[in-house]
């Protein structure tokens, strides 16, 4: 007989403290999880009034680099290893152990929705479903229901409040269906002393649809508030407006100068007015009746904030959040980012943040939101290593890369080569057809690139004799992969992506029996540019820079079902370019580090009034510089897919 709920939770409360002080032991490691950076964004979106609105702001941005002591981060990937890569600091960044004085977390619920992704591109509207990394931020279903949700949580609540700092908060927003068990967890976690207060954010009304069923109509949710150090902790009371009934019962007298007051009696026989220009109003209680959802704003207001994003919450809900729990300048953090809302307040309070997110989706969004309100730079960045990680998770902490090697040769259909003439054992081989076919399968630990091309093609050469062909199955990819692919011009060289949730299926499905015949290595997205134009005009020079084509990573390997995918493929053959979601442009790319300087996204109206396409061709003005540009072109498709291009471009003519 199964246990009940209330039974596990000793265990998972267990397995979370296991997981937890795991991640702990591992930041003294050599194999710390780390932050890759993969933009470096200075919001300068384009704009058909001129691009001298933003080159001031350009030009500041880049004189400011070297002498800005923090960057606001946007993190994408899992929010535990986010977590753990932050506690472990790296050689730019210190760790941030103790020094998050907020924490806002907005977990699914467990409701068993199903957030699917829906993409609307030019004449059709597609589903997608989520992939199994995403399933976290996209559906709240999970094998063992509430337990399953339970043993997520936990592991982070414990490496949470690691970063917090002294006087440090966390603010748990859920809904009914699970927040007493949350409580129960969080007080173990945090310790009954430190729980802080139960908000209860009564967002609406029961009208309307709403109202439809045979039940209580659910118009409420709440925010569990728990300190590092009760007592300690950050706290600016708030007041409220008293209520016009109030005022008109209340406040009924007027003195000389016209200042409205009421009388109070403070001892017997003695009174004193209470001038209601020097009142603060109603103290904030644990009930918020005044901020409502985003569905009930007047259409104009709820136009400039709405993303799209099924659960977001709205901003003045955050900016109460915000506003009493932290100073200015305090860093402020939201490991289930959604929307952006966390980030964009805490930019507008003049916090610092840092927010993360599973979802390829949502990181968009949450880009292109932050780049939309004129954040201050900020970094994109991703989680370094991620497939070792969750081939720790699948294959146990020893598993070494050459295990991880043989599962993708097996599933491919190849047979490994002779440990003599494979020591890395990361070589297979098909034959088929009389043909023979050298598969390489690249490390997780590494971008795939030119080097790597290269050696595959001088192993098919010489290796045992030579081969007819090479595959090369790769796991992260160099952004000018393309540009190497088209380069090498090898008809005998294949190059394709190994799926980036296959540990995750692995997992699921239970082991590699079970997947055998399910998966597809998809050939890689490309994107090209036309030539790059440079006029120079005094100490200026405007760069023209315009997009010519892009070819979609393979149709099969997004998650579509077969309606869905033919739509796609209408799209993609007759305007391929109307799949590109984001595109930016760095000006003087160093090979290292992307900084985009200009931008265009989906949604950007200040350029067009079409917001179902990006514009196609940048102008904008940068500082002169004598010599070569190496110019970088980076797009993102509207399923989270990038490719970049590089091109070097001559002086620019007087």
């Amino acid at each position: 007989m199964t246990n009940s709920l209330l039974e596990q939770l000793p265990e998972i409360v267990r397995e979370g403290r296991k997981q937890a002080e795991k991640i702990l032991e591992s930041l003294e490691g050599r194999h710390r999880v780390s932050l890759q950076t993969r933009e470096w964004v200075l919001p300068s979106k384009d704009t058909r009034d001129g691009d001298w609105i933003t080159s001031a702001n350009r030009q500041a941005h880049l004189n400011d680099e070297d002498s800005v002591d923090w960057t606001n981060r946007l993190i994408y990937g899992d929010n535990l290893l986010a977590m753990a890569a932050l506690l472990a600091g790296d050689e730019h960044t210190p760790s941030l152990r103790g020094k998050v004085d907020l924490i806002y977390i907005d977990p699914p619920f467990d409701s068993k929705a199903d957030y699917r992704t829906k993409v609307s591109l030019p004449g059709v509207e597609l589903e997608q479903k989520p992939t199994v990394i995403e399933q976290f931020a996209y559906s709240d279903t999970w094998s063992d229901g509430t337990a399953s949700y339970l043993a997520m949580i936990v592991p982070r609540l414990i490496v949470m409040r690691e970063l917090l700092s002294d006087r440090g908060s966390l603010c748990v927003h859920i809904g009914m269906q699970v927040s007493h068990y949350v409580k129960i967890v969080a007080d173990e976690i945090f310790g009954k002393n430190n729980f802080n207060t139960e908000v209860t954010w009564s967002y609406g009304t029961p009208s309307g649809g709403r109202a439809a069923g045979n039940k209580i109509v659910k118009a409420h949710e709440y925010l569990l508030w728990y300190t590092k150090n009760y007592g300690e902790h950050v706290y600016h009371k708030e007041y409220l407006p008293y209520s016009e009934k109030y005022l008109a019962d209340r406040f009924t007298e007027t003195d000389e100068d016209g200042r409205r007051y009421r009388t109070r009696e403070r001892e017997k026989g003695r009174f004193e007015r209470q001038y209601l220009d020097e009142s603060k109003g109603v103290p904030l209680s644990t009930v918020w009746t005044d901020v409502k959802q985003l569905y009930a704003y007047h259409l104009l207001k709820r136009k400039r904030e709405e993303t799209g994003y099924d659960t977001q919450k709205p901003e003045a809900l955050l900016e109460r959040v915000i506003a009493t729990s932290t100073d200015e300048d305090s860093l402020v953090m939201d490991f289930f980012g959604g929307s952006g809302t966390t980030a964009a307040v805490a930019e507008k309070l003049g916090r610092r943040w840092i927010t993360t997110d599973l979802g390829k989706p949502a990181c968009m969004i949450m880009r292109k939101r932050l780049i939309d309100q004129g954040a201050k730079p900020f970094l994109y960045q991703a989680i370094g290593d991620y497939q070792v990680e969750a081939a720790k998770s699948s294959l146990g902490r020893k598993f070494r890369v050459g295990d991880l090697s043989g599962i993708v040769l097996s599933l491919y259909g190849a047979l490994p080569l002779q440990p003599e003439d494979n020591p890395l054992r990361n070589l297979g081989a098909v034959v088929y057809g009389g043909k023979k076919t050298l598969v390489l399968v690249d490390s997780p630990n590494k971008l795939t690139g030119d080097a790597t091309l290269r050696k595959a093609i001088a192993q098919r050469e010489h290796l045992l004799g030579g081969w007819d062909r090479v595959v090369v199955l790769g796991w992260n990819f160099e952004p000018s992969i393309g540009q190497s692919i088209t380069a090498l011009n090898d008809p005998r060289l294949e190059v394709l992506v190994i799926p980036p949730d296959l540990l995750d299926r692995l997992r699921k499905k239970g082991g590699i029996e079970k997947l055998r015949g399910q998966v597809r290595f998809s050939s890689l997205q490309y994107l090209t540019i036309k030539p790059v134009r440079r006029q120079r005009s005094g100490d200026e020079e405007q760069l023209q820079v315009a997009l010519d084509n892009y070819v979609l990573l393979s149709p099969e390997a997004i998650n579509l079902d077969e309606d869905n995918r033919r739509k796609l493929l209408k799209v993609a053959n007759a305007e391929p370019l109307a799949l590109i979601e984001y595109w930016a442009v760095d000006p003087d790319y160093d090979g290292a580090v992307f900084r985009s300087v200009w931008q265009d996204y989906r949604g950007n109206t200040a350029n067009d009034d079409d917001p179902l396409r990006v514009v196609t061709e940048a102008n904008f003005n940068v500082p002169h510089k004598a010599g070569e540009r190496r110019v970088c072109v980076r797009v993102v498709d509207v399923f989270g897919f990038e490719a970049e291009v590089v091109q070097v471009v001559a002086g620019s003519r007087p």
